[in-house]
């Protein structure tokens, strides 16, 4: 019976743990350890293997479903045998008149019926519906996808399946080409398959980016609050005491709010383009990062500038959030490869480290070009603020005498620009890399 490598590992970790109850939790932690996927996933695997075991969930011989809480592998007759070699599967001969589904009928057959009759649309019943299509469209492609495609032909629902088989091709390794420009119905499959992609983008957006923006926000803490030290340890006049503090939220704010934008990017990326995964993650981090830095630019310009009659225009926005979201997402992309089983890339232990010093590195070398070309990071901009109003006592003035220049120079904007962007980076990938707690 066919069975995708992930599958198998959910199979082997119930015949390891049979006789006790396996939370969700420990059976996504453990077969999805390198990815983050949905609930759904996890119980389209079940049924599938519940479908090759031949089980009933209503009166289960092997899995037994525990409400609330995971499943629980019952079955006794379990012998371990070792040094075979496995044996070769046994396919069906084609009956036609053979219902799908039952015994002798072509799998490929089966799986088709049941593609075709999927529904990868809003609505009741959906999830159950996509989970039993991707289910079917993995299963031909570990059948052939070039044969599968031949079957297919001009049958009505051909866009549907079209739609699955190219969103699955990417999740069983071997599988064939699924393409979609010029082929019959390609154009009504892209659609579909568009929004079956966005749908799963907003279900990963809520963890997603809010991890990335807790990261962001983090680092920016972090880095205010080492600014603000400095400049009290620095030689000259010095600045009120809670100066650290005021600079840690003032960052913390900036660095969450930029890296919502660039994560949701990051995120719709790596959901919707699955082809051109690096490229897209490039992009849509650039936009992500240009869009709220111009936003947040527009706000407080428009806010200073209404109430105070101050032109900020100077102060860094769309085109240093480009720049930063853009390599962001180049050295995301570096380090955090396409996952071979589908989700979204979640790397743990040193692989999430360097996943961090990847992402950080990149924005380190972008600030350092937007310093060189004239931009405004968090720390150039908070100075030329503090220098438009009269009695400030923040300015990085005392910052350019530690590096050895009488004013604000190139060198000040370029240490502190790398500093800023390896924070930001890092803080960034490592908050989006966050595996969700589960029940």
């Amino acid at each position: 019976m066919p069975l995708i490598p992930r599958y198998f590992d959910l199979l082997r970790l119930f015949l390891e743990t049979r006789g006790r109850a396996v939370t969700r939790r420990e059976i996504l932690e453990t077969v999805w350890s390198d990815v983050v996927v949905t609930d759904g996933a996890l119980s389209q695997a079940v049924r599938s293997l519940r479908r090759v075991l031949d089980d009933d969930p209503r009166s289960p011989r092997f899995l037994r479903t525990l409400s609330r809480h995971g499943y629980l592998f019952i079955f006794e007759e379990v012998v371990e045998l070792t040094g075979l070699e496995p044996t070769p599967a046994a396919v069906h001969a084609q009956r036609a008149d053979t219902p799908p589904g039952a015994p002798g009928a072509d799998p490929r057959e089966s799986a088709l019926a049941v593609l075709l009759a999927a529904e990868p649309t809003a609505g009741k019943n959906s999830d159950d519906d996509a989970d039993r299509g991707r289910d079917a469209a993995e299963r031909l492609h570990m059948l052939g996808t070039a044969e599968a495609l031949r079957l297919l032909d001009d049958r009505p629902g051909r866009e549907r399946a079209l739609a699955y088989l190219r969103d699955t091709r990417w999740d069983v390794p071997g599988s064939g080409p699924v393409p979609l420009l010029g082929a019959p119905g390609g154009l009504a499959a892209l659609r579909l398959l568009a929004g079956m992609r966005l749908r799963l983008a907003a279900r990963h957006a809520a963890t997603r980016v809010a991890g990335a923006a807790a990261g962001g926000a983090a680092a920016g803490a972090i880095a205010g609050l080492a600014g603000g030290l400095v400049l009290l340890a620095a030689p000259g006049p010095k600045p009120p005491a809670t100066v650290p503090v005021a600079l840690a939220l003032i960052a913390a704010c900036v660095g969450g709010i930029g890296a919502w934008g660039v994560g949701a990017g990051l995120t719709l990326a790596e959901v919707v383009s699955r082809s051109w995964r690096g490229t897209s993650l490039v992009l849509c981090g650039g936009l992500g990062g240009g869009l709220v830095g111009a936003l947040s630019h527009l706000a407080g310009r428009w806010t200073l500038e209404g109430l105070f009659g101050h032109d900020l225009s100077p102060v860094g926005g769309g085109y240093e959030g480009m720049l930063l979201g853009a390599a962001a997402g180049f050295g995301y992309a570096l380090a955090t490869p396409r996952p071979a089983g589908g989700g979204l890339a979640t790397p743990r232990g040193r692989a999430r480290v360097a996943a961090a010093l990847s992402t950080g590195a990149l924005c380190t070398a972008a600030a350092i070009l937007i310093a060189a070309s004239g931009g405004n990071l968090g720390g150039t901009s908070l100075d030329f603020m503090a220098r438009s109003f009269q009695g400030s006592h923040i300015g990085i003035t005392p910052v350019a005498h530690l590096l050895g220049e009488e004013a604000v120079g190139p060198r000040t904007r370029a240490v502190l620009g790398a500093y800023e962007g390896l924070m930001f980076g890092a803080g960034l990938a490592w908050g989006m890399t966050r595996r969700p707690k589960r029940a």
